[in-house]
């Protein structure tokens, strides 16, 4: 019975962090016996599925779409090509190199791209037919 539980715990994929004698950072699944060692604690930054909310008063109604991103985001690349071959006119921040996606996410206090607004209702991630019935209860 120990030995399968030694072999779960091995498993578990555990990140550790220490330093060495010269105080430079290491990162590993095996830290050293030698060395004091903490277990990080990774939070991927992504939706997992989109949801929708109301932005409220934080921003105007807009008639175009707002794409919230940042160029290492598959799921924002995926909905870029989404509007483009649906003919969705959009307005596309990068909250990493442009100073109004990064003050708009901040006061969205989002938490993950893409972030897309249309009109006063935000999508967290993207989902095309989540995007959809947004888009047409909108346009109506």
């Amino acid at each position: 019975m120990a030995l399968v539980l030694w072999g779960a715990a091995t498993c578990a994929g555990e990140i550790h962090t220490w330093r060495d004698a010269e105080g430079r950072v290491h990162f590993g699944d095996r830290p050293p016996p030698d060395v004091a060692a903490e277990i990080v604690t990774v939070r991927p930054n992504v939706y997992q599925s989109p949801s929708i909310e109301s932005v409220g008063e934080v921003f105007g109604v807009s008639p175009k779409v707002v794409l919230y991103s940042a160029s290492w985001c598959g799921v924002c690349k995926q909905a870029r090509r989404y509007f483009d071959a649906q003919d969705v006119a959009y307005d596309e921040y990068d909250v990493e190199t442009s100073a109004r996606g990064k003050r708009d996410f901040a006061r969205l206090e989002a938490h993950g791209v893409p972030v897309i607004l249309v009109g006063r209702q935000r999508m967290n991630g993207f989902n095309s037919a989540a995007f959809d019935a947004l888009y047409q209860r909108h346009r109506e």
